[in-house]
C-alpha cells in the first residue's frame, strides 16, 4: 500500500471525527447557548480534512510489483 493512500486515509478519518463532533456541538446547543465558534472551526476543519483525503486517496494510483 502507498504511503499517500494511507495519508489520505488518516486525512479522511480525522475529517469524519471532526464533522461528528461538529454535529454533537451543534446537536447539544440551545437557542441561547450556541457555540457559534467551535461549530464553525470544528466543522470547516473537518470538511477541510475530509475533502483533501479523499482527493489524496482518489488521485493516488497502485503501484504493484514494486520490490
Amino acid at each position: 500500500m502507498n504511503i499517500k493512500r494511507i495519508f489520505g486515509a488518516i486525512l479522511t478519518l480525522g475529517g469524519i471525527g471532526a464533522l461528528i463532533y461538529a454535529a454533537m456541538v451543534f446537536a447539544k446547543t440551545s437557542g441561547d447557548n450556541l457555540d457559534i465558534r467551535s461549530l464553525i472551526i470544528y466543522g470547516v476543519l473537518g470538511l477541510l480534512f475530509f475533502l483533501s483525503g479523499m482527493s489524496l486517496v482518489r488521485s493516488t494510483k497502485d503501484s504493484e510489483g514494486t520490490a
